[in-house]
């Protein structure tokens, strides 16, 4: 089947209110009709940025839905410092990452954290990005694939197979993030195959067929329309270049043809 592309730029720990609003004015912009057709488009600001960018992007009616960086596994309680998935949702916050590797290698996060979170984000109304992916070290060691069946089994094992099914999961090698060094298309395809195959075997053939998969790191406008041409790569997450409108509209319109 055809599965509709996923374009999402995070924001990480970048921009204040004021940033963010300007831009995604200017996103807003430089986003036609033909740009966003045929594909879905997310932004995922910080926490503080939400709720202004929520009321531009509903106001001006900007072609793109927001989306959070993280969310805590608990709907409310006693969590200083945390953010509640109900409170996102109450924002119209439409998906939630959950599992970047900055969050897994700085914060501690394991497998078992992650699929609680996966667990909150669905039972609020939102869709998950789950992040999965390996390391230089795991891939100088051959144990990309191992490291991959893991990381997804975990994810896929926490939903049920239909909400496995209309969840994304992106692939982020770890060595590739920030570094300027993307994995070539090949490597994404092969990478995302193992994503797709892992679904099936933990969440049945529906579900495989139907998850979008992602390759996120080091994405431009220069290896976008290649990465998507791939038969199992359904999108991009993008970093660093979707802190700035031309470039993150390029990667658009790139992944749509229409660059």
């Amino acid at each position: 089947m055809s599965r509709r592309l996923l374009i999402s730029g995070n924001w990480k720990m970048n921009l204040d209110h004021l940033q963010a609003i300007h831009l995604v004015q200017d996103l807003g912009l430089r986003l036609t009709a033909a740009d966003v057709a045929g594909l879905d488009v997310t932004v995922h600001p910080p926490f503080t940025d939400l709720r202004s960018v929520q009321s531009v992007v509903e106001e001006r009616r900007i072609p793109v839905e927001l989306g959070a960086q993280d969310c805590a596994p608990d709907d409310a309680g006693a969590f200083t410092g945390e953010v509640s998935p109900v409170m996102l949702a109450r924002l119209h916050v439409a998906y939630v990452i959950a599992g970047h590797s900055e969050r897994r290698r700085l914060f501690g996060e394991t497998d078992e954290v992650v699929a609680a979170k996966l667990r909150a984000i669905v039972r609020n109304g939102m869709t998950p990005i789950c992040c999965v992916g390996e390391t230089a070290d795991e891939r100088d060691a051959g144990a990309t694939r191992e490291r991959l069946v893991a990381q997804v089994s975990s994810a896929a094992g926490a939903l049920a197979p239909e909400q496995v099914g209309s969840m994304a999961i992106a692939y982020e090698p770890v060595w590739a993030i920030g570094t300027g060094s993307a994995a070539t298309p090949e490597d994404a395809q092969e990478a995302c195959a193992w994503v797709r195959e892992a679904v099936g075997d933990v969440a049945g053939a529906d579900a495989a067929t139907t998850v979008r998969v992602l390759y996120g790191g080091s994405v431009t406008a220069d290896n976008t329309a290649e990465l998507v041409a791939m038969p199992d790569v359904d999108g991009v997450l993008v970093g660093g270049a979707s802190l700035e409108a031309t470039a993150f509209a390029a990667i658009i319109r790139s992944a749509n043809g229409v660059g």
